[in-house]
């Protein structure tokens, strides 16, 4: 580690790649961020819809109440996802 920076041509280099690692690390980790939060919402989302079409084909007389339930818990996973995505975003920008 020493002689890397005895080489000006080398430390000149390192500082370069470092540059640019500090330049695109956020960007990756943005999209790490809003990829992984659609991800999640669409298992969340998937796996509420499922059981929601399941319950309501055991029990018809109930499918009011199982359709309401099943809008309101997929907008509260569909807020939490957007919400992950808008933070990542924001510190992207750091």
């Amino acid at each position: 580690m020493l002689a890397l920076f005895q080489e000006p041509d080398k430390a000149a280099e390192a500082a370069k790649a470092l540059a640019y690692a500090n330049n695109i690390g956020p960007g990756i980790g943005a999209g790490l961020a809003a990829g992984l939060a659609a991800i999640g919402a669409g298992l969340g989302i998937g796996r509420i819809g499922g059981s929601a079409g399941e319950g309501i084909a055991r029990q018809p007389e109930a499918a009011a109440a199982i359709k309401g339930n099943a809008l309101l818990l997929a907008a509260f996973v569909e807020g939490v996802a957007l919400f992950a995505a808008v933070i990542g975003l924001i510190l992207s920008g750091k």
